[in-house]
C-alpha cells in the first residue's frame, strides 16, 4: 500500500487524497448574513450531524490552502452567531456550485446561483427555498483547529427549527430517501446521487444478537467465492438452522442438480458456496445458510 506521512505531504495533495478517500460527504449550503446585514451563500462538505438531543450539526469552513484566507461564512457566524443550514439534493445541485463562486464581499449568491430567498423564523439568515430540508440554527461555538491554509473551524450549530418539504415524506410520514434525493461531494469534481439503484439497506444488528463472524465454520469463513459483506450478512443471524430445516431444503431442485452434477465433494461445495452468494445478493440469508451447510449433511 502506498504509505503516507502528512507531515511529509504538500498540503494540497494531503488535501485531494482525504478528500477522495473520506467520501461521499453531505452538503450544507450555509446561509447567513453579516453584521450589516448583507446576505451570503455558501456550500460545505465537511459537514455532518453530531447529535439529537440536542440537535446539533457541524459544518467546517477551512481557510483557503493557497492563500491560507477565510471565506465570508465564518466571519459571518462568528459575528452573528446564527446559519441556516440547508440541505442539496440532486435538483439544486449545479447552482449550489455555482454559488461557491468566490464573490467579492457583499455579493450575493442567492442571486448570483439564481436560489430564492426564503425569510427564516428564528434567524435573520434566509432559508434557501428550493432545498428540500432547511434548518435554522444558532452557533454554539466556533473551534478554530490551526492558523495555516487548509486547516479547519468547526461551526458547532444547535439547531432551532425545521423546515421540511412535504413532498419528499413517504406514506409513514418520515423521509424518503428516494424522495429526497441527496447528493454527495466526493473527490475532485465528482459528486454521487443518493437515490436509485445507489441504494441498498443494511439490516442493523441492533435489535438481535449475532453469532458474529467468528462462530462461522472454518470452510465458509476461508471461502474465496464469498467475500466479507457476504461473511457480515451470515454473521448476522442469532442461529444457524436446524439438520431437519437443512434436509428439507437439500430437496430443492437446484440443491439436487448440484449434487447430481458431480461426485467430487470439492467441486460441490464450491457450487453451493457460488449459489449461496446468489442467495445473499437476494437478501435470501436463510437459504444462503441452508445451502452453505447442505454439504455438511450429506457427509454425515
Amino acid at each position: 500500500m502506498l504509505r503516507i506521512d502528512p507531515k511529509e505531504l504538500e498540503t494540497k495533495e494531503l488535501h485531494s487524497h482525504l478528500l477522495s478517500s473520506i467520501s461521499p460527504r453531505p452538503i450544507a449550503l450555509a446561509s447567513t448574513i453579516d453584521e450589516d446585514g448583507n446576505v451570503n451563500l455558501s456550500p460545505f462538505s465537511f459537514f455532518n450531524v453530531f447529535s439529537a438531543n440536542p440537535p446539533i450539526a457541524i459544518f467546517s469552513p477551512a481557510r483557503r490552502v493557497r492563500n491560507n484566507t477565510t471565506k465570508d461564512t465564518l466571519s459571518n457566524v462568528k459575528a452573528t452567531k446564527e446559519v441556516v443550514i440547508n440541505i442539496v439534493n440532486y435538483a439544486m445541485v449545479e447552482q449550489t456550485s455555482l454559488s461557491s463562486t468566490e464573490y467579492p464581499t457583499g455579493v450575493n449568491e442567492f442571486v448570483k446561483a439564481g436560489f430564492t430567498e426564503l425569510e427564516s423564523e428564528v434567524v435573520r439568515a434566509p432559508r434557501v427555498a428550493e432545498s428540500p430540508v432547511q434548518m435554522e440554527c444558532i452557533v454554539k461555538e466556533v473551534i478554530e483547529l490551526g492558523d495555516h491554509g487548509g486547516a479547519g473551524n468547526l461551526v458547532v450549530c444547535e439547531v432551532v427549527l425545521m423546515h421540511i418539504d412535504k413532498s419528499i415524506l413517504g406514506e409513514d410520514g418520515k423521509i424518503d430517501q428516494h424522495k429526497i434525493d441527496t447528493v454527495g461531494r466526493l473527490g475532485k469534481d465528482w459528486y454521487v446521487r443518493a437515490s436509485g439503484d445507489a441504494l441498498f439497506t443494511v439490516e442493523k444488528p441492533l435489535s438481535r444478537l449475532g453469532i458474529g463472524v467468528d462462530q462461522i465454520p472454518k470452510r465458509i469463513r476461508e471461502s474465496f467465492i464469498l467475500s466479507g459483506n457476504d461473511l457480515g450478512k451470515l454473521g448476522n443471524v442469532e442461529s444457524l438452522p436446524k439438520d431437519s430445516e437443512i434436509e428439507e431444503f437439500s430437496k430443492h431442485h437446484r440443491i439436487q442438480s448440484i449434487m447430481d452434477s458431480t461426485t467430487d465433494g470439492l467441486e460441490r461445495r464450491e457450487m453451493l458456496h457460488y449459489y449461496a452468494k446468489e442467495l445473499l445478493e437476494e437478501g435470501k440469508v436463510e437459504k444462503a445458510w441452508k445451502a452453505l451447510l447442505v454439504d455438511k449433511l450429506n457427509r454425515s
